[in-house]
């Protein structure tokens, strides 16, 4: 599923101003960071019922009881992007774009038809500011991009299979933001 003009033109730009500052690439958990209350009250409409009955009636599932991890990515490196489909601890993922309007043609998500081939895609979605992107996680969900490095602003949001699963991709992004935390203040000092 794409929609794009999720977000009108002046509340985009007011996300995008109140985006919080990360240290780098990657994806960082939104409970690591500290942004203001616009974005603030971005992130509690995804985290509200009514979005995720909305979004489970969709697609057909019952997320009430899925616990739903939600993070986000600033920017994109060279290896960002290879073809993968995720793994089975995720039921549902999406990604709301948060950049200007993408003209480059590098970083546009492609949802493929098959592994290992990123220019036999489905659907190819640039990565426009207001653009949401949710699909299911199958056998057959692989996505990449062509590389792009750069501002590559998203809030990413994810529903889980399990708690356990939950807690150990929280874990895993919570560890990997302290490491680029430390990383960056050693360079800046």
């Amino acid at each position: 599923m794409v929609v794009q003009g999720v977000l009108s033109p002046v509340d985009l730009a007011a996300v995008r101003a109140d985006f919080p500052a990360l240290p780098g690439p990657g994806l960082f958990p939104i409970a690591s960071l500290v942004y203001g209350p616009v974005f603030q009250r971005l992130v509690g409409e995804v985290l509200t019922g009514k979005f995720e009955t909305l979004i489970g009636r969709k697609f057909g599932l019952e997320l009430g009881d899925k616990p739903l991890l939600v993070t986000i990515r600033g920017f994109s490196q060279q290896r960002d992007g290879r073809i993968h489909k995720d793994s089975k601890s995720k039921l549902l993922s999406g990604i709301l774009y948060l950049n200007d309007i993408w003209d480059e043609s590098g970083g546009r998500l492609r949802l493929l038809r098959q592994e290992g081939d990123i220019a036999d895609f489905a659907v190819e979605v640039p990565p426009s500011g207001g653009t949401l992107v949710m699909f299911m996680r199958s056998e057959n969900s692989w996505h990449g991009h062509l590389p792009y490095v750069g501002e590559r602003r998203a809030l990413m949001f994810t529903w889980m299979a399990s708690k356990l699963a939950f807690q150990r991709e929280l874990g895993r992004h919570s560890l990997s933001a302290i490491v680029k935390r430390q990383l960056a203040s050693l360079t800046q000092g």
